[in-house]
């Protein structure tokens, strides 16, 4: 951490209205990197919490996904609140919200009335399918949109049908895609003095984040089909039996293919008419595939591991989650940090994936998830709010 303890992005101050994912993992990665971040959140006696996909407050999804945070509970239903609301917009620089997208209009705080308080404002938006258009009103979430975005229909072993991907990839996404269209509007915001209203939505990042598979329709008429766990294009690359297990190896071009065949012991594959170029090795590679495995079971995972990346060919381990933390290069990475919270004690979380040198993330998150409108009180205080205002306010349900 640099001496003076200061983090990239401390100047600015951001008003989270997110809930569930996406949302959360925008604004995630702009806390991480010392954004002033207010959570805004429904009051006690108007807060419906039902739980959902995320969990207790003090669970690990949501204790992920909303740390480095302040929370300031508020009734945007009401004109009372919304007047609070609009004194913070006043002072912000970020607003990001993942509401349908009709709702910031019926509640009066999408990014039109914001603009006119503070036209330096940028305002991020996320929806399930974009802000209009024949979906714009459809609720979204992560898997309608693997499905929509055709990522599904790639994913998974021939023949099986359709699978999902074991991560929620629309939901992070998108919220990574609209932290980066955040920051591009701050510096755009450099040179106009102006802010502006920049969104996404899963079905959107689901599309990019389809990108060559995409291109090899939208350019060659080809429509991608499952290919478990085989590479779509590039032969072979894959998983193979060991024998103690799986690895994945990666031995595509023609080069990587020579290299891998002299280290493994196939030498002889090299001259063989069905194996002998990139396109011998695509037509034949159910064939291919059998003989490497059938070499490859006669060691253990290590064993492979060790030689094909000592000769530069690309092969690794297949790791459950409690192993991928346990390996040397995880931890020489630190990507898990320390939390320290004052009901759960020290807890480790998942850390940010990017690295800076002169401002790098802290060993230890800077503050715990809050409880619910643990903040109020000083954030209406420095608001210029007496006690007696604040309290009378708490009795309504206003904050």
């Amino acid at each position: 951490m640099p001496s003076n303890g200061r983090l990239p992005l401390s100047r600015f101050t951001v008003l989270d209205l997110t809930a569930h994912r996406a949302g959360p993992t925008c604004v995630r990665q702009l806390a991480d990197w010392g954004a002033n971040v207010i959570k805004i959140e429904a009051p006690t006696g108007i807060n419906k919490d039902k739980g959902g996909i995320i969990g207790a407050r003090h669970g690990f999804d949501f204790q992920n996904l909303h740390r480095n945070k302040r929370s300031l509970t508020l009734n945007l239903k009401s004109e009372e609140g919304k007047k609070i609301f609009f004194q913070l917009v006043e002072k912000a620089d970020v607003v990001v919200e993942n509401y349908r997208s009709a709702v910031k209009h019926r509640l009066g705080i999408d990014y039109e009335p914001c603009s006119k308080v503070n036209p330096r404002i940028v305002y991020a938006s996320i929806a399930g399918f974009g802000q209009d258009g024949p979906y714009g009103k459809r609720p979204g979430v992560d898997q309608i949109a693997q499905g929509l975005g055709g990522l599904m229909s790639v994913t998974g072993i021939p023949g099986q049908g359709p699978v999902r991907v074991g991560i929620p990839i629309c939901d992070l996404t998108a919220g990574m895609f609209l932290a980066q269209a955040v920051l591009i509007a701050l510096l755009d915001r450099e040179v106009t003095g102006e802010g502006q209203w920049v969104h996404t939505s899963l079905l959107e990042a689901m599309i990019q984040m389809m990108d060559f598979q995409a291109s090899r329709y939208l350019v060659d008429g080809e429509v991608p089909k499952q290919a478990g766990n085989n590479h779509p294009t590039g032969i072979p690359t894959g998983v193979f039996e060991t024998a103690d297990g799986h690895i994945n190896i990666a031995a595509a071009g023609q080069v990587l293919f020579e290299r891998f065949c002299g280290a493994v012991g196939l030498e002889h594959l090299v001259d063989d008419p069905k194996f002998d170029r990139a396109g011998a090795r695509s037509d034949n590679r159910d064939e291919l595939n059998a003989i490497i495995n059938d070499r490859i079971r006669q060691e253990t995972s290590q064993h492979w591991v060790d030689l094909l990346n000592e000769v530069g060919v690309p092969c690794g381990p297949i790791y459950s989650v409690d192993q991928v933390f346990a390996d040397p290069q995880v931890n020489h990475l630190k990507i898990a940090k320390t939390q320290h919270h004052p009901k759960l004690g020290d807890i480790k979380l998942v850390g940010q994936a990017i690295n800076l040198t002169n401002t790098p993330e802290p060993d230890e998150f800077r503050l715990p998830v809050p409880e619910l409108g643990e903040h109020t009180d000083s954030i209406l205080d420095d608001l210029g709010y007496g006690t007696d205002q604040i309290a009378d306010m708490k009795s309504r349900d206003i904050v």
